[in-house]
């Protein structure tokens, strides 16, 4: 082919073959590199390709992980830093821990005796501040053994514990969050600081709707619980959340903290306790009303056994500490044992101003009348006679209460279970018929209208109309009359029929009114059934007129209340120096009446009565069908009144004022007396027992003359006397 003077084209074959390349020699001696071999082996297998039917799905399930994995990873990111955030925004807003260890909505309420002793407590006590370093060691671990092992290792939430916790909840049937609960201290102390809320008195829900709220487990709940507990470990140390809980955690029997709880259980300093007060004490957080050792010891020390053993596991105790401890179980200081004047605190905090006693916000300090001995006298009376004379399934009850002659009150059993706190106070609350026990003051408004104790009244058939209801004839007790009796026979014997006919004759108000004066302040009845005790009132208030019989014939005014002050504070804030009041009836017809009282224990219808070697004078009382069955007298020294009856006012079976009352009244003071020197009473004191003469002539009894001043004018130095002048009564 020709060229036509061009360059010749190049062959195709030409480009079958490569160029050679050119080669370059190292630096190190300019050889080269000798040509790699092939590996020997099994040839790689040939990838296999999956069915598409196969591929496709597996193919958008990995691209799907893919997408979620990316996108947790983001979410957790985010979470993280939402956490972080909450965690240190929650740290900012919890204040200094020092403003964190009391948190009580209300005050406390520290009741002393007579001598200055402590006896009870109401409601939070709070003793002062602990720390982690001033409170005993043994404390200090055994609540960290009890409650959170690992407190000192976690970082305020422990992942291990909240599942073991679920597992154990779940094994036993609960829900995941229901029972068991993994908190570790510092969760726990976020409850007790309700995450932050304190409580508002005016939120509408009260102190324990408040608490319980605090205190429920959800999801929501614990998350933040979760990040409060966080937060708690960021701003505060170890030894701080824990000096809180100790401070906050609620041990029984009104006590909040550990100093509370130790000066209430042991009567010392949490600095001071032993390993098995300490492990008693821990074994409380877990239920402090059911372990508490003043509810039941046994209990409690099975318990506190349980908490010395972890304490050993966990090398808190050698072997040889911890079974020195198993034999010598921690013991209940003396007033703690006692659980005294349950009654009677609640008494006192009911009649104190409520701001310083039930809504207190403060710490308040009570002296009160209370004397223990003569609460433990009359403790072991009541136990002694039902005992003995009254049926283990008898569901009869009886109260007692003591006082001095002033008013005071010494002693208060309100039912026949002792060691209570809150319980129905029979001795003040149950309005009750007195029955012949109210018959005194119809005797002393006779008395102080100028009747004598030896004057003649008939003790015979009588009926009266009264408006409304028609004719009443009334009986004595033992359906029997005794013709012309002296007014001490009358009362000794508790006669119905001369009573009646006196509170006619001296008019009922001129009754009612001795009766209000003396301290009876319920309704008294309108009708002639006056005079047997049909009206209704307390055991406290009967003790309290009598006392005004035993004084001298002044009105008193129980109390129980000495001096109230605020803890801390030198000058108290309220005081009572005695409850004696102006005098009811002159001091002759009191003297009169006192020896009549004393004559019913002597020889009439409160023998039963009757101590040994010493004056006493008192009043039966029995109301209709034997609902109620009273016995009320005093000594020189002090004033008892005894009830016995059903709640549910079931007659009482063969028990009179004169039986068992008077026997739980001369068993309470016989104990009371036992190192005291008898002291004559005040009262007349003839050669003999007035008797009927053969010629008296008693006045008749006219139901139509029946008025204010009735047939006897009354003197006009008296009471009642100077009240009818006043009135224009003639």
């Amino acid at each position: 082919m020709a060229n036509n003077g061009k360059r010749r084209t190049p062959l195709v074959a030409d480009k079958r073959y490569a160029k050679p390349q050119k080669t370059t020699k190292k630096a190190t001696g300019g050889k080269q590199r000798p040509p790699r071999r092939p590996r020997r082996g099994k040839r790689a297998a040939p990838r296999r390709r999956l069915p598409l039917i196969l591929a496709l799905p597996l193919g958008l399930i990995r691209w799907v992980l893919r997408i979620f994995l990316r996108l947790g990873m983001v979410t957790a990111v985010v979470a993280a830093i939402g956490i972080a955030a909450a965690v240190f925004y929650t740290a900012s807003t919890i204040p200094p821990m020092s403003k964190l260890v009391d948190g009580r909505a209300k005050g406390s309420v520290t009741m002393l005796d007579r001598y200055g002793d402590t006896y009870a407590w109401r409601g939070n006590q709070f003793a002062g501040i602990v720390t982690a370093d001033t409170v005993s060691d043994h404390l200090k671990n055994a609540v960290v053994a009890t409650e959170d092992r690992r407190f000192y290792r976690h970082f305020g939430v422990s992942p291990r514990g909240i599942a073991s916790a679920i597992r154990i909840n779940l094994a036993e049937g609960r829900g995941p969050l229901s029972g068991h609960g993994g908190s570790t201290i510092t969760q726990q102390t976020a409850k007790l600081l309700c995450l932050g809320n304190p409580y508002d008195p005016n939120s509408g829900m009260t102190e324990a709707e408040y608490e319980a709220d605090c205190r429920r487990s959800s999801l929501a709940r614990k998350a933040k619980e979760a990040i409060y507990a966080l937060a708690l470990e960021t701003k505060l140390s170890k030894d701080e959340i824990l000096t809180i809980y100790l401070n906050r955690a609620y041990f029984g029997g009104g006590s909040y903290g550990a100093e509370a709880a130790s000066q209430r259980y042991y009567g010392k300093s949490a600095a001071n306790i032993s390993p098995g007060e300490a492990a008693t004490l821990a074994g409380l957080l877990t239920a402090p009303s059911t372990y508490a050792p003043t509810a039941n010891m046994d209990r409690s020390w099975s318990r506190a056994l349980t908490v010395i053993k972890l304490m050993e596991q966990q090398g808190y105790l050698t072997a040889a500490e911890a079974q020195a401890a198993r034999a010598n179980p921690a013991q209940l200081s003396e007033a703690a044992q006692r659980e005294a004047g349950g009654y009677f605190a609640d008494w006192v905090m009911g009649e104190g101003p409520s701001f310083l006693t039930r809504d207190t916000t403060e710490d308040v300090i009570i002296r009160t009348t209370f004397d223990p001995a003569i609460q433990a006298a009359a403790e072991e009376a009541l136990l002694k006679v039902f005992e003995e004379k009254v049926a283990d399934d008898s569901e009869a009850q009886a109260a007692i209460v003591v006082m001095s002659a002033d008013g005071a009150v010494r002693a208060m059993v309100g039912g026949r279970q002792t060691k209570v706190s809150g319980a129905f106070n029979r001795a003040t609350q149950a309005m009750r018929q007195t029955g012949s026990a109210f018959k005194p003051f119809v005797y002393a408004a006779a008395l102080d209208l100028g009747w004598s104790y030896d004057d003649t009244i008939v003790d015979e058939p009588i009926t009266i109309d009264v408006p409304g209801s028609g004719p009443w004839s009334p009986q004595n007790y033992t359906r029997k009359f005794y013709g012309p009796v002296t007014l001490t026979t009358a009362l000794k014997n508790s006669l119905n029929i001369p009573a009646i006919k006196l509170s006619e004759d001296v008019g009922r108000e001129n009754v009612r009114t001795v009766a209000s004066y003396f301290g009876i302040e319920s309704d008294l009845a309108a009708g002639p059934a006056l005079a047997l005790g049909v009206s209704e009132t307390t055991l406290l208030q009967m003790t309290g007129a009598f006392a005004g019989i035993q004084n001298g014939g002044s009105a008193v005014e129980p109390y129980g209340l000495v001096e109230l002050s605020l803890l801390g504070d030198e000058q108290p804030l309220m005081e009572q120096e005695g409850g004696i009041g102006k005098r009811v009836i002159q001091e002759n017809a009191n003297r009169q009446l006192v020896y009549m009282m004393h004559q019913v224990i002597e020889s009439g219808s409160g023998q039963r009565a009757r101590l040994e070697g010493r004056e006493a004078a008192g009043k039966t009382g029995t109301t209709q069908s034997a609902r109620d069955a009273w016995f009320v007298g005093f000594t020189a020294d002090y004033v008892a009144g005894v009830w016995m009856g059903y709640d549910d006012n079931t007659p009482l079976t063969g028990v009179t004022g004169g039986g068992l009352p008077a026997e739980i009244w001369r068993e309470t003071m016989t104990r009371v007396h036992a190192d005291l020197e008898p002291r004559p009473l005040p009262m007349i004191r003839p050669e003999r027992e007035p008797v009927v003469a053969q010629d008296a002539q008693p006045e008749p009894f006219d139901p139509a003359n029946i008025f204010n001043g009735g047939n006897r004018r009354p003197r006009e130095d008296s009471l009642i006397g100077v009240i009818q002048n006043i009135l224009g009564i003639n």
